[in-house]
Formats: structure tokens, C-alpha cells, sequence
């Protein structure tokens, strides 16, 4: 075997832990969030999810995290799909791509924005960790208001822009911090690249 695929092998695993690191994450979130009071009927929650996407991007780089995350939403789709209120064909295929599709997939591009901040690299990762995030609210606020504006109504909220909006980043601002806060740990205490030891920042 050689060292190119050696080294396309074990990116190829380490991605597939990731992608299930991260669905055993968002099933235990769901199932914690079940013991209490869920005010995100409609969708969405705190999780840790994320962190494996964002870190094998970290990792491997831009295309693998991007397939990661391609792979993910995938999973997401297979065992936990929401039919939209419309039920028309161009309201499942919005639906696929905002709510799963490039939601997840835009976690990929982490080490892109990563590497926009030279300067600093923890400096980096929070910078790319917390974007990618929020390029992720980014499509589910915009979902909420081509799809799902109709559950701020019936909630009492007639301007749907500030419904989804509300309603979205209540749960992805904490989850863009949190990432963002776990990314830049485990970086810094380790280079994900080397995964050698860091012995200064």
C-alpha cells in the first residue's frame, strides 16, 4: 500500500468516527432534552454535534470536513426527516438542502475561515468554529421563513422574519459559543494536524 492511500485510508476512518461520534452526540442531546421542558418544539436544540464535524476539518482539511458534514446531513435525513407544512415538491427539496444538506455541509468549511486569521491560530479556530455556525443559523433562519413561518403564527408572532430569527438563534448562538469554546481546548492543548502535544499557543 502506498503512503497516498495509506493516508487517504486513515482520513477515511477518522472521518467515519467523526460522522458517528457526532450522530451519537445528537442522539444523546435529544434524549436529554427529553427529560425536560423542550421550548424548541419545532426543531433544533443544544447539542455538541458539531464538534467532531468541525474538528476532522481541522484535521483533514476542507474537502474532508466538507464530505464529513455532506455524510452527516445525509444521516440526518435518513432517520429524522420533517415533512415542511407545505408539502409541495419544491417545499421538500428546500427543506433538504437548508435544513440538512448545506446546513451541515457548510460546517466543512471551518479551516477555511480558520485560515482567513494567520495571526493567531486559537485565534483561528474560535474565528472559523463560531462562522461555520453560524452560516448554519444562517439556513435555518432562512428556512424558517420560506417553510416554517406558519408555527410563529399560530404562536401569536405575525412577522415571521423576526419569529425564525428569535426562534433559531436561541439555540445556535449557544451552540456557536459552545463549539467554538470546545474547538479551540482541544486545539490548543493539541495540534489537530500533528496531534502532537502543544507546548505554547
Amino acid at each position: 500500500m502506498n503512503k497516498t492511500v495509506k493516508t487517504n485510508t486513515l482520513a477515511l476512518c477518522e472521518c467515519g468516527m467523526m460522522i458517528a461520534l457526532s450522530f451519537v452526540l445528537d442522539y444523546l442531546s435529544k434524549a436529554i432534552s427529553g427529560l425536560f421542558p423542550n421550548p424548541w418544539v419545532a426543531g433544533g436544540g443544544i447539542t455538541l454535534a458539531m464538534v467532531p464535524i468541525v474538528y476532522i476539518a481541522f484535521r483533514r482539511g476542507n474537502l474532508w470536513g466538507i464530505g464529513s458534514g455532506l455524510v452527516y446531513s445525509g444521516l440526518q435525513i435518513a432517520t429524522g426527516f420533517y415533512l415542511p407544512p407545505a408539502g409541495t415538491v419544491v417545499s421538500i427539496i428546500l427543506c433538504v438542502l437548508l435544513d440538512y444538506v448545506v446546513a451541515f455541509t457548510v460546517l466543512g468549511f471551518s479551516k477555511f475561515f480558520a485560515d482567513m486569521i494567520k495571526s493567531n491560530k486559537n485565534a483561528g479556530y474560535a474565528f472559523g468554529s463560531f462562522v461555520v455556525c453560524m452560516l448554519r443559523f444562517l439556513c435555518s433562519f432562512l428556512s424558517g421563513v420560506i417553510l416554517w413561518g406558519e408555527y410563529g403564527t399560530n404562536w401569536g408572532i405575525e412577522n415571521i422574519w423576526v419569529y425564525s430569527f428569535c426562534y433559531n438563534i436561541s439555540y445556535m448562538l449557544p451552540n456557536a459559543i459552545i463549539t467554538a469554546v470546545i474547538i479551540v481546548s482541544l486545539c490548543r492543548a493539541i495540534d489537530p494536524v500533528t496531534l502532537k502535544r502543544n507546548t505554547r499557543d
